[in-house]
């Protein structure tokens, strides 16, 4: 069964670290932390007041290569990142063992970390890899995970499944998105009408489903 965990570590040992030295109230969210092929391709979001003036220069650690601002809406800013892994940290703990990123958020005092294994032993090897190489970290909260249904047991169709399923892979979800409505039907050989029509009646049986528990139209 699978296993999440929420891990806290010191702010000073992630890479990070200096971003709250030149903005001390922000927030960090890592967005789209997606370990592939012992890749990782990182977006952060920086939260700021509307009137600070964003600029990643001085910002230096061992474990960073490249900061560069992506985009800046009202408050936030959308930062790519380019790491060094050579560096140990949370991040290669986690490529070098079973587990899955979740969620990244980091204030000036702490980083929370919530990742994902398999089963209790990928957790274990994700702690013991931490232990062995000082990345310091402690467990907060340990819980299982029912398993996953699938799209039948939500009464969808399956051009519904199928429209949402790639509508999640694409990133149409995602903030800011990375693919349009358009761009997902080309790739379903469909309309953008027919595919918005898919999507929103596959999302209101989800809805039905999991949230309000009636029977689905």
């Amino acid at each position: 069964m699978a296993i999440e965990a929420s891990f806290t570590s010191t702010n000073d040992e992630f890479p990070l670290a200096e971003v709250f030295e030149k903005f001390p109230s922000s927030k960090v969210e890592l967005d789209r932390v997606v370990p592939t092929n012992h890749a990782i391709i990182p977006y952060f979001w920086l939260q700021l007041d509307n009137s600070s003036e964003v600029s990643m220069d001085g910002i230096n650690h061992p474990g960073l290569n490249d900061l560069k601002i992506v985009d800046r809406v009202e408050d936030e800013a959308l930062i790519r990142i380019e790491w060094d892994l050579d560096y140990e940290s949370v991040l290669k703990a986690i490529l070098e063992t079973g587990v899955s990123l979740m969620s990244a958020i980091g204030k000036e005092d702490k980083w929370t970390f919530d990742v994902r294994g398999e089963d209790q032993q990928d957790i274990s090897d994700f702690q013991s890899y931490c232990n062995e190489c000082n990345i310091p970290i402690e467990l907060v909260q340990l819980h299982a995970l029912s398993p996953m249904h699938s799209g039948n047991e939500y009464d969808l169709t399956e051009a519904q499944r199928e429209a949402l399923t790639l509508a999640y892979a694409r990133g149409y979800f995602d903030s800011p998105r990375d693919a349009s409505q358009d761009e997902v039907a080309d790739e379903l050989g469909i309309t953008r009408q027919a595919f918005a029509s898919r999507l929103r009646r596959g999302m209101r049986r989800l809805v039905s489903s999991t949230i309000i528990h009636s029977p689905s139209e």
